[in-house]
């Protein structure tokens, strides 16, 4: 049997209903938990991962159902594919002149997940931020996406902040970098 090879290419409007339709959550049985202490004007955060009793959901931190206006916003957004199907995007946001660019959304299919797409969109993120002269490029993620948080320690990204009950659910935004040149 051939295998299929996961093609990129820039997203198209025609890309988005079916992008919008996947499965947006995600389980973990892991998580990164802050931990704040207050001493005498001295404030310490740190995080230390924290296995659950059991798997959680979790749910997608952006309304998936914007994707469509949003597109129109971000300075690039890549579809995979395999074979006709979609299985995977990633949307970027170039942002201000400190030569930085924002991966705002990864989403891969569930069915899908763990086989190379991330990856992939993840090479192709580093690979079009690179040729647009830009420096960084940052991750934002929650604290409760482990599948996520592994992607960017495999990619070498390094956790650089974060932002305490930055989204709807009120969970932690964390920060991952990784410097180009």
């Amino acid at each position: 049997m051939d295998k299929i090879e996961i093609q990129l290419r820039p997203t198209v409007a025609t890309d988005l209903s079916r992008l919008m339709a996947f499965d947006h959550t995600t389980a973990s049985e892991t998580v990164w938990q802050l931990e704040l202490r207050r001493d005498t004007g001295l404030i310490n955060a740190s995080f230390r991962e924290v296995r659950l009793p059991r798997s959680i959901t979790v749910s997608y931190p952006h309304d998936q159902y914007s994707l469509a206006d949003d597109w129109a916003r971000k300075s690039m957004m890549y579809t995979a594919y395999l074979g006709p199907d979609p299985v995977g995007y990633i949307c970027l946001l170039e942002r201000g002149t400190a030569s930085i660019v924002w991966i705002t959304d990864l989403v891969v299919h569930e069915e899908r997940r763990r086989a190379g797409v991330g990856s992939k969109l993840m090479t192709a993120a580093q690979e079009w931020a690179a040729s647009r002269n830009h420096r960084r490029l940052i991750l934002e993620l929650q604290s409760k996406n482990i599948a996520a948080i592994r992607l960017a320690q495999k990619f070498f990204y390094e956790f650089c902040g974060y932002n305490d009950q930055y989204f709807l659910s009120q969970d932690v935004a964390l920060y991952f970098a990784k410097q180009l040149k």
